[in-house]
């Protein structure tokens, strides 16, 4: 401890160069955290995405209109139906299950309040394929959607609107001037990354959607998309490849004839996307630390510049019995106290800024506790590497001539 005593007492003897000295380290550390905490939060917020979208999921959608070429001949035509989906379920050997949807948007009146929001036709899969859960009451059945019954389950927003602090469930609300009783609440899952209510919204059996509020001039049993979930993340590709195999034989495709439909593995790009974000703070975190290094280099120059204008201190020390070892001692023990104090100040700043972003940016920064740990080792090693230098030199002077020195 008497070490870093003296350390201390030697530094605070030079304030204002001792803080310039800091200057570098803590913009380098607090450039770091920064830079780590806002791409940890862009991280975060993909993660957050993978799993509002659901885990294992494929998303099946009609082929864009072409109405030229080799897509435009293929089979029954772009439309996808309720009896696809179901053929995806019991042939697919790695799916796990499917949840077709049929979409719009409709007002929604209850009593003297209306509200606008969307409407979403599905099954009862629909919830853990989405990973939708049930706040209040229960979801319709599948004999509901057999039946084509008039019953639905209300996002919060909806119910906030419509119905204020009540419960709306049993209550009947009009859709299109359709009467739906209210069989339940789903929870609260907030607005998504890109600022999108994720709770306004009214969940309607698809049979429902497609002969009440959403008659297809095609055919009446056609879908929008066709939610498939896989039952493991390694049979993701066996999936789709399944996906796309019954399809084409259910709409009659020729070999070398394009697909009247489009396939995207939502999970492996939604996971690229994090990796990319992850590999993104890396980089950033590794920029940030150059300033570490520029700051280490600082610390060396005014170190140097210190045992120049001590030399005849160390000579004295030298002189009365201090060892070589002791005063490398000394001069390295003051080059990692200036890091650890820098980085200390760095810190603080660092985790300031990352606040003050969050309340800037669409996502949070996130500061971590390992990026605070390795800024922390960070600056504790660029002391001992850019202090060793000065503080070998200053063990090695020559006792006689360091007394001479003026």
């Amino acid at each position: 401890m008497e070490i870093f005593r003296t350390a201390l007492r030697s530094l605070l003897s030079n304030r204002t160069r001792s803080i310039l000295t800091m200057l570098g380290i803590i913009i380098g550390v607090g450039a770091v955290i920064t830079m780590v905490a806002i791409g940890n939060g862009a991280s975060q917020q993909m993660q957050e995405m993978i799993a509002g979208f659901g885990s294992n999921l494929i998303i099946v959608s009609p082929a864009p209109p072409n109405t030229t070429g080799a897509r435009a001949k293929a089979g029954s035509g772009a439309s996808l139906t309720l009896s696809d989906s179901e053929a995806i379920a019991s042939e697919g050997f790695a799916v796990l299950r499917t949840a077709p949807e049929v979409s719009g948007t409709a007002q929604a009146v209850y009593r003297n309040n209306n509200w606008n929001t969307s409407i979403t036709g599905g099954t009862p899969d629909i919830l853990p394929v989405r990973t939708w859960e049930l706040n209040r009451g229960v979801c319709f059945s599948d004999a509901d959607v057999r039946s084509g019954a008039k019953v639905c389950v209300i996002g919060p927003t909806v119910a906030k609107e419509l119905f204020g602090y009540a419960n709306p469930v049993n209550s009947t609300i009009r859709i299109r001037n359709i009467p739906f009783k209210v069989s339940g609440v789903m929870k609260s899952k907030g607005a998504n990354s890109f600022g999108l209510d994720q709770d306004d919204f009214i969940l309607v059996p698809i049979t429902t959607a497609q002969r009440r509020l959403f008659r297809s001039g095609t055919r009446v049993d056609s879908v929008n998309r066709i939610n498939v979930q896989a039952k493991t993340r390694e049979l993701l590709n066996t999936a789709t490849e399944e996906t796309k195999a019954i399809l084409r034989q259910r709409h009659h495709i020729a070999k070398g004839v394009g697909d009247d439909f489009d396939i995207r593995d939502l999970t492996q790009s939604l996971e690229s996307a994090a990796s990319m974000s992850a590999l993104m703070s890396l980089l950033l975190g590794a920029i940030a630390s150059i300033s570490l290094v520029v700051g280490g280099i600082g610390i060396m120059n005014i170190m140097l510049v210190s045992v120049s204008e001590r030399t005849r201190e160390i000579g004295i020390r030298m002189a009365i019995g201090a060892r070589p070892s002791n005063v490398r001692m000394q001069f390295l023990t003051e080059a990692v106290v200036l890091s650890l104090l820098g980085g200390a100040v760095g810190i603080m700043i660092g985790w300031g800024i990352a606040i003050a972003a969050s309340a800037v940016l669409p996502f949070g920064a996130v500061v971590s506790l390992n990026s605070v740990f390795i800024a922390v080792g960070f600056s504790a090693g660029v002391g001992i590497f850019f202090g060793f230098w000065p503080a070998w030199k200053a063990s090695n002077l020559d006792p006689i001539v360091a007394l001479r020195a003026d």
